[in-house]
Parts: C-alpha cells; structure tokens; sequence
C-alpha cells in the first residue's frame, strides 16, 4: 500500500473530522433526548406523588365519613327521624364531593395517557347551566352563598340555545370553577356565573368574593406539578386537580382561561371555548345525557 502524500492526508484527516463532529452532534442530541425523557420522568413522578395525595385525601377521607354515618344511621330508632335526616344529608355532601373527586381523577388520568378526545354534541346550554347550578345548590346554602346565573344568550323554553361543543367536559370544566369558587368564598356571599357569545366563542366567566390568589402563585396555579402555599389550588385546601384538568380540557377545545385575582378580595376566572365545526345530529341536554335525531326526526334518550 502506497503512503499518503501530504494532499491526501489532509483530506482523509478532513473526512475523519467530519464523521467525528457528525457523531459528535448525533450524541449531544441524543443527550438533549435523554435529559427530555428524564424530565418527564421526573413530571410523571410528581404526578404519580400527586394523585396519591388525592387519594388520601379526597377519596379515602369521604368513604371513612360515608360509611361512618351509615354505620350510625343502622341503629338509630325509629324515633330520632331527625337524626337520620342529618346523618342523610352529610351523606350526600361526601357522596357528591367523593364523585366530583373521582370525575377529575379519571379525566386527569386520561389526559396522562393521551386517550381523551372531544365528544361533539349539540348542547343545551341552558339546560346544563341550571343543572350544574343546581347540583351545588346544597354544598352552596351550607355556607349561605348565592351563586347568580347571568345568561346572556337567547333561549327560552321553546326555543333553547345550542351549542356544538363536547358537553360533558364542558359541564366540568364550570363545575371546577364553582366548585373553587363556593369553597373559598367567604360565608354569606356570592358567586356569579356569566355566560355570553363572543362570535362563535362561547364565554364563560366565574367570580368571586373570596381568599384570592397571590401574584406569585397565579403563575403556576394551572400547573398539577406545582403546589400552592395558598391560594384555591393548594393541596392542603383542595384536591389540586380541578384547575389543571381545565387547562388541559381548554387546550383541547382551542380555547383560553385566564385569571384575575387578588388577595383578599376574591377570583375573576374567564374561559373562551370556541364552537367546533364538526357536523353532528347528537344532542346533550346537561352533560350527563344525551340523544340523538332518529329518522323520523323524533329524539331518542339514552
């Protein structure tokens, strides 16, 4: 084999520092990948660490009561009515708190998992309004609070308003803000729900009269990885799903939350949902039915 001459050695040494730089930007990527991966293990550990909390605190503490005043109410007789009635009521308050609880839980879980897509239906916004407001009439009148439902769109009986937007996850993200809202409202206040159109954005608005958020909090309150100290998302006041499963949903709308708050002086919580242009015959009442056009035009309820 003939030597090199000094051209040719300095083109092979060329190509060699080519390959060598190449592989040296294919490891620094690979380490950039790495460093990403570990990132969102370290996320899924937080998560993981999170939802155990929740567990702990918001599921196992319910079914302990639930079960409790069942036990109770098991050898009260027949006259201590009154009893029962009370021991009833708590019941449904840890029953509606436990399945509120659990909803947010299994969407979360969802959204961690990549299986959760929207629903389109064409929703009866009225209708969902008043249920979901009504469904916390009782954790409401506990603390004497007066949620305002401030509809302004046309609807009426005959002719209600419909909306083509996925209902049930519609109907939870409102039922997180009220929820937030009743919960760190001071006694003997109020809470006012909005609604209005915006083009074809549906516009939605929560405030209320409460704790408030502090400013350094209202830059991760959105984030299930942060805890609070305080505020309405901290894990010591509150299960710390609600907030972050409604950002996720928003997302998946295309929409848009934001906030307005101060301390002490209470929340302002806007969400923008924009109308989906999807083509459906379904229809949702309040998030929790549904039905559907039938070829005779007639609807059928499931």
């Amino acid at each position: 084999m003939s030597e090199l001459n000094d051209h040719e050695l300095i083109e092979e040494l060329m190509k060699r520092f080519d390959q060598t730089k190449k592989a040296l930007l294919e490891v620094q990527q690979l380490n950039k990948e790495l460093k990403q991966v570990n990132k969102k293990l370290e996320e899924s550990e937080a998560l993981k660490s999170h939802f155990i909390s929740n567990i702990t605190n918001e599921i196992i503490n319910p079914f302990a009561s639930i079960l409790a005043l069942s036990r109770n109410i098991m050898k009260v007789g027949k006259q201590d009515w009154k009893e029962v009635q009370k021991m009833v009521t708590l019941i449904y308050s840890e029953a509606f708190n436990l399945d509120f609880q659990l909803r947010n839980i299994f969407v979360a879980a969802k959204l961690e998992a990549g299986e959760i897509f929207p629903e389109v239906l064409n929703v009866d916004i009225l209708q969902l309004l008043e249920s979901l407001v009504e469904s916390f009439k009782y954790e409401s009148d506990k603390k004497n609070i007066t949620v305002d439902l401030d509809l302004q769109i046309e609807a009426t009986a005959n002719k209600p308003y419909y909306f083509k937007t996925d209902a049930e996850k519609l109907r939870l993200i409102i039922a997180n803000l009220l929820f937030n809202a009743i919960k760190f409202s001071d006694k003997e206040s109020k809470v006012i729900l909005k609604v209005w159109l915006k083009g074809k954005n549906l516009m939605i608005s929560v405030k209320d009269f409460g704790c408030g958020v502090s400013e350094e909090n209202l830059k991760i309150i959105f984030d299930r990885f942060k805890r609070l100290d305080s505020g309405i998302n901290s894990l010591n006041r509150g299960h710390g799903l609600g907030l972050s499963i409604n950002k996720a949903l928003i997302d998946l709308f295309d929409g848009k939350i934001e906030l307005e708050s101060e301390l002490g002086k209470g929340s302002l919580f806007t969400v923008t949902i924009p109308e989906s242009n999807i083509d459906t015959k379904g229809f949702a009442l309040d998030g929790n039915e549904l039905f559907f056009d039938d070829e005779e035009g007639e609807k059928e309820t499931f």
